[in-house]
């Protein structure tokens, strides 16, 4: 199969798992699940462009935490909720005390319980205080900001799903793409990714990459606890990696010395 048409597959795999756009799925194996995660903070740029507009344009029209109110909203929508159900599957399980299988078997319930309501409105909140916060600065400054959270958010799922981090389960997204992305990709994408963070702080520019550094690092060491407890990564929580390194970006943008 020619590089250009795997590399299309993986961009298409890529957005149907990370967003709602509405793509016709490629071919789908562990090749291609590999070229996805490793263009997951690609996704997030481009969801970022969008929900950075959104955010621009209702701060002009309404105030500042109605706009982050509705921003928070359409990241939702626009990614079906599953990053947020899989943060409230992970730290229900996590918040059950079990290891192994029997924490597998209550990240499938279908039903919240209440470690995961807490870690949802915890979340919730924390994103829309910080956008509120980040919309009051200017354009640039927005649009950086909210670029480097939703494509640092991405880059916790390719750090996630490289080579030596094992499937929880034999089947599911966890099975398909743990393991398949190469040590190369997550280096490439942190520089990326705190590039773009240099604008997001008027004044202070290495504090835009600094959060991110610190987000990423927080999502490693979560990882590797959650794969002592669970045997490896799913889908879920690769959700709940998204979350937290979003909302630890936004928070690392907001706080000031």
């Amino acid at each position: 199969m020619p590089a250009d048409s795997g590399r299309g597959d993986g961009l298409r795999l890529a957005l149907t798992t990370l967003t709602t756009v509405p793509v016709r799925a490629g071919r789908i194996d562990r090749a291609t699940a590999g070229t996805a995660m490793t263009l997951a903070p690609l996704v997030g740029l481009l969801l970022g462009a969008v929900l950075a507009a959104v955010l621009l344009g209702l701060a002009a029209l309404a105030p500042p935490l109605v706009a982050a109110g509705v921003t928070v909203a359409a990241a939702t929508l626009l990614t079906r909720g599953l990053h947020l159900d899989g943060l409230a599957d992970t730290v229900d399980a996590l918040g059950s005390y079990r290891r192994g299988t029997a924490a597998l078997e209550i990240m499938k319930k279908p039903d919240v319980g209440p470690f995961g309501v807490v870690a949802l409105v915890v979340v919730l909140l924390l994103q829309t205080a910080t956008l509120a916060e980040l919309a009051g600065r200017s354009w640039p400054a927005v649009l950086a900001a909210v670029l480097a959270g939703t494509a640092a958010g991405r880059l916790g799922v390719t750090l996630a799903c490289r080579r030596g981090v094992p499937a929880a389960r034999p089947d599911g997204l966890g099975a398909l793409v743990a393991g398949t992305v190469g040590p190369v990709a997550p280096v490439v994408g942190t520089v990326a990714v705190a590039l773009v963070a240099v604008p997001a702080v008027p004044g202070r520019p290495w504090q835009g990459p600094l959060a991110v550094l610190a987000a990423l690092a927080v999502a490693t060491c979560l990882l590797r606890h959650l794969v002592r407890r669970f045997g490896g990564i799913t889908g879920d929580v690769l959700g709940a990696v998204v979350e937290v390194v979003t909302t630890l970006v936004y928070l690392g943008l907001v706080l000031s010395a």
